[in-house]
């Protein structure tokens, strides 16, 4: 199943003329979930080869503009395309609802069920094979950040051993990959342990929103196969991002490090600065750094089949507007 992160706003407080503020939308399998949605996130959407789909589930790290600007417009593109039975659901910190609140008047009635849901740290949303975990971050105002985590997956099938114990080809050999017992004509039972390799790990993502360096976010994203963090300043302004709470980029690349991630993004750039001195401070620190742009694209595959992948462009259309060269490589 594919997974990966679409960099769609990757600005800090204000837009730039490369740079959207803050959105990212995560692709898995046919899921669309969007994380944050400032000024303009509906058009980078539409800018995209993906365009605006009809989303089911935003995820609000936390209430300043930047971060939730888009709302209003986006709920009202969906009643005028003509969205009436599928729901959406908006989650965030506590404080949603009121927010909501306060933007009915622009949005006005809506002709769509739409659900707040308030989340608490250490709230898990159970998909299936799946999970969402919101974990606390340190930005002075209530907040959340976002992990995706995948259970591990069944070990490989050994066809050889399964034919080796007499286990006929069809249903039987599905429910041993499933992880389920099986009794043969002859009353012998054969368990997945004799078929099935070791479990193989699934992945998982961690998403910061804004946040000033944490060990909280350090175990939030443990292990994680992408973790998106903010970077708003570089070391010169350390200062600066501490009076603002937010994080140096080698403050962010320390985090890296110590969750011992695969692959860190750093995002929320200020407008002072171009992208590539970021990537330089990180990758001092933790080598593994890439510096997204706007349509940007992160690919996430299993664990075996090789690490995360950055995509320049890759979900800008082939038609639209050649991007600026950059100074290096991020």
């Amino acid at each position: 199943m594919d997974l990966d992160v679409v960099f769609l706003g990757t600005s800090a407080s204000m837009p730039t003329a490369q740079r959207a503020p803050a959105a990212l939308l995560v692709r898995r399998g046919g899921e669309r979930l969007l994380f944050d949605c400032a000024e303009g996130t509906q058009r980078q959407l539409q800018r995209s080869s993906i365009g605006l789909p009809e989303l089911e589930e935003i995820f609000i790290t936390h209430f300043h503009a930047d971060h939730f600007l888009g709302l209003p417009g986006m709920l009202k593109t969906f009643a005028l395309r003509g969205r009436e039975e599928t729901t959406l659901t908006v989650y965030g910190p506590a404080g949603l609802r009121d927010l909501f609140a306060r933007l009915q008047p622009f949005v006005g009635r809506l002709p769509y069920p739409l659900a707040l849901v308030e989340l608490e740290a250490g709230e898990t949303l159970d998909r299936g094979d799946y999970r969402l975990e919101a974990f606390s971050v340190d930005h002075g105002v209530p907040g959340l950040g976002y992990a995706l985590v995948e259970d591990d997956r069944p070990g490989r099938f050994d066809v050889a051993a399964a034919d080796a114990l007499g286990v006929p080809s069809g249903p039987e050999r599905g429910m041993l990959q499933r992880g389920e017992p099986v009794t043969l004509a002859g009353g012998r039972v054969v368990t997945p342990a004799e078929v099935l390799g070791d479990a193989r790990s699934g992945r998982k993502l961690a998403l910061t929103g804004d946040t000033a360096p944490s060990p909280r976010v350090v175990q939030a994203a443990y292990l994680a196969d992408l973790l998106v963090h903010e970077a708003t300043f570089s070391s010169e302004e350390r200062e600066r991002a501490r009076e603002t709470m937010h994080t140096t980029a080698a403050e962010a690349a320390e985090v890296a490090r110590l969750a011992e991630v695969r692959m860190l993004a750093l995002t929320h750039v200020s407008s002072r600065y171009f992208g590539p001195e970021l990537a330089r401070e990180a990758r001092e620190i933790f080598p593994e750094t890439v510096v997204p742009r706007d349509f940007d694209v992160v690919e996430v595959p299993f664990p075996e089949r090789g690490p995360p992948r950055l995509v320049k462009s890759g979900a800008r259309p082939e038609a639209a507007e050649p991007r600026p060269p950059a100074a290096e490589t991020l």
